[in-house]
């Protein structure tokens, strides 16, 4: 049971793989598999967290392996629908930028020894970026979701980039001011 929320981490890691090949398909059936496995991997982001703390098995592996399956899930997701139509491009590539940049300066500082922690805005972030995708993904999918929808949910999608960029630009401020704790 230990090792559950690490075999949930790893599948949501895996998971990119399907959702695009599924999207990808021209069949209707496909690609409300797509959706529901893209939400069986969102839950899972909560539910490893949840598992690791109430069985007492917080890892090393699964703190590193957490956030990369995040950040695969999304840019994976983000950059594919965006390169079928089905999500702006702009704030698409906001969101990997800034992911890409806050792992790079994660990984920097780590090398001297200083921790950036989660933010409150962070975790957060990860979840309007996982339910901004998931109102996309209908449309993407061929689904009649009526005009409103689709115009709700680019302004979810733009919005999850606004936060992205912030948190992005709050973690560049802390390291550059020294607000970035040392590791004990």
């Amino acid at each position: 049971m230990k090792n559950l929320p690490n075999a949930l981490t790893l599948l949501r890691l895996l998971a990119v793989v399907p959702v695009a090949i599924l999207l990808l398909r021209p069949e209707p059936e496909a690609r409300l598999a797509a959706l529901a496995l893209y939400v069986a991997a969102c839950l899972s982001d909560a539910l490893d967290g949840l598992l690791a703390r109430r069985l007492g098995a917080v890892s090393t592996l699964g703190r590193m392996l957490d956030p990369i399956a995040d950040k695969v899930l999304i840019a994976g997701l983000a950059m594919l629908l965006a390169a079928h139509g089905a999500a702006p491009l702009l704030p698409a590539m906001a969101i990997v930028l800034r992911e890409v940049l806050v792992s790079g300066l994660r990984e920097h500082l780590g090398e001297r020894g200083v921790l950036v922690p989660v933010s409150g805005l962070a975790r957060w972030k990860t979840a309007l970026q996982m339910v901004a995708l998931g109102c996309l993904l209908p449309g993407a999918a061929g689904f009649a979701m009526g005009e409103a929808w689709p115009l709700a949910a680019h302004a979810l999608f733009w919005l999850a980039a606004l936060v992205t960029v912030a948190t992005g630009w709050g973690y560049l401020k802390a390291a550059i001011a020294g607000r970035a704790r040392p590791c004990s």
